[in-house]
């Protein structure tokens, strides 16, 4: 197939290019600058400039293409600096008008499939029961904007194409978020908010990577793309001070979770996801079974 990805040189698309040229398809990819066509590139793709927002440039680009596979976000560079609103003022805009203008592009283009990236942590507290894609949904105000972004893919469904909507959980892998999060883990405090038995629903970087790959072969809808055993973020806390060779951090004070809003009550919440319909619909199964397997593959990575 001919497939076009966007934001294909982040955590993601870096790492599905190769699979996808691996299994004969013909990869063209966006690169924002020189560097990034080089490295895109280098992996074997073809590198093109392309302002998503232009519709007719994007109409042009997408003739003859079989799918689009839209990964592209602009993540807050910090993990302090996710806690304040305007640092997400481009990523609304990738998800809210990007997303759109691609979805018109791809319709007129001609394209058969459709895949777009979203935020699994955006469901309602669930405590300790199973989350399927039907559980209700409340972002949080910096996050409002997977709605639209999911919107533009249905959108391409009920306009005769395949849309398909990838919930990803939280990612981790090896880069600077991750040391970030070891930093604190280090200093003897857990990183994440809520209650020590909440569950944090996770999916390595390599995971999430392969299922973006059986993402090829599904019908239209929304998908959980997660590990199959969720930790309580005691455990998961726990996992990373075990590989680092410290002791059990602290948890968060309730107060100041409390104090912090809407982005961390959002954070806090717990979300026993699971991946049930993706890996029925596709033979998807993780590489890690749980963050039990992969974070300490993940943090020998960095260390």
């Amino acid at each position: 197939m001919q497939i076009f990805v966007t934001g294909a040189t982040g955590v993601v698309g870096v790492r599905a290019i190769p699979r996808l040229l691996a299994d004969g398809h013909t990869v063209t990819a966006i690169g924002r600058s020189a560097s990034k066509r080089a490295q895109l590139e280098s992996l074997g793709a073809h590198a093109i400039a392309l302002d998503i927002f232009d519709r007719d440039a994007a109409s042009s680009a997408l003739r003859e293409y079989d799918v689009v596979v839209n990964l592209a976000t602009h993540m807050p560079p910090s993990t302090t600096r996710m806690l304040f609103p305007w640092e997400w003022r481009e990523n609304d805009r990738l998800r809210r008008e990007g997303s759109a203008t691609l979805v018109d592009a791809a319709l007129a283009a001609g394209v058969s499939r459709f895949i777009q990236e979203s935020f699994a942590p955006v469901y309602e507290d669930g405590g300790d029961r199973w989350i399927d894609e039907t559980w209700p949904i409340r972002p949080a105000p910096y996050n409002r904007t997977v709605l639209d972004a999911e919107a533009s893919a249905a959108r391409f469904a009920e306009n005769g194409g395949i849309g398909v909507v990838l919930r990803f959980a939280a990612f981790y892998g090896p880069d600077q978020s991750l040391r970030d999060f070891l930093d604190v883990v280090k200093r003897g405090w857990s990183p994440l908010p809520g209650r020590e038995d909440a569950y944090w629903s996770s999916v390595a970087h390599t995971d999430a990577a392969s299922a973006t790959v059986a993402a090829l072969d599904i019908p239209s809808g929304a998908y959980n793309v997660c590990d199959d055993e969720p930790l309580t973020r005691r455990e998961w806390v726990n996992v990373a001070a075990t590989a680092l060779g410290v002791g059990p951090p602290r948890m968060l004070p309730r107060f100041l979770v409390a104090l912090a809003g809407k982005t961390v009550e959002l954070l806090s919440r717990s979300q026993r996801m699971s991946n049930a319909k993706l890996k029925a619909a596709s033979g998807w199964a993780p590489a890690y079974k749980s963050a039990r397997e992969g974070l300490p593959d993940a943090i020998r990575s960095v260390a």
